[in-house]
């Protein structure tokens, strides 16, 4: 299968270009801002480069979030976008997903993503679930846990401060060919299903007249 994996929700925009699993090129820069500009650059040489039109691709996958809402809503308009145009699924892909598909063998502990959001906060995603609090807020896990993301360090730090189990992981940011396993997976209804629309838990900045956001507060 032929997949295009799109990320802009976090500190890193990119493209990927997934063929039966494996990276056949792939565009990567890590940024504060301005990825709606940057993504549809690193699709466009992607293509190219794997010699590619999007109407040969089988599916197109997205990050829906937690993270920047700015940059969520940029890559889920260019990942529908392309999908309209060349009429294939387009697959949403949380953050947390993406990186638990990188982390097969945490020992049975429970994994914990957490994301940076604005100063002082996170995003916190565990299963299904997400949750927007303080760092300082964490609450208290339930069993041992593993804990991936980029603010995964800091919130780490503070559960081994305060004596709970705790595994730090390498996973930091969602990558490519993570992203479209999930999609893969999600598409043959291997796992849940979920709506190709922003995961935000916290009320955006900016929001334009109209638009709805998903909103999943409570563990």
């Amino acid at each position: 299968m032929r997949i295009l994996a799109l990320d802009s929700a976090v500190a890193r925009c990119s493209a990927t270009l997934v063929v039966g699993g494996e990276i056949v090129t792939a565009r990567q820069q890590d940024l504060r801002r301005g990825h709606a500009a940057i993504l549809p650059l690193m699709v466009r040489d992607c293509l190219r480069d794997a010699g590619l039109t999007a109407s040969e691709l089988d599916m197109i996958a997205v990050t829906v979030g937690p993270g920047s809402f700015t940059g969520i809503r940029g890559g889920i308009a260019l990942a529908l976008g392309i999908g309209a145009a060349v009429d294939r699924p387009v697959i949403g892909v949380t953050v947390g997903e993406a990186l638990a598909d990188s982390l097969p063998q945490l020992g049975g502990r429970t994994l914990w993503c957490a994301t940076v959001s604005r100063s002082g906060r996170i995003f916190l995603e565990v299963g299904d679930q997400v949750l927007s609090l303080a760092v300082a807020g964490l609450p208290h896990p339930s069993a041992a846990v593993a804990v991936a993301g980029g603010a995964a360090p800091d919130v780490a730090s503070r559960l081994a401060a305060r004596g709970f189990n705790v595994m730090l992981t390498d996973a930091r940011l969602p990558a490519g060919r993570h992203i479209a396993a999930v999609a893969e997976r999600r598409l043959r209804g291997i796992v849940r299903p979920l709506a190709t629309e922003p995961v935000y838990v916290d009320s955006p900045e900016a929001k334009p007249p109209g638009s709805q956001t998903s909103s999943r507060q409570t563990f």
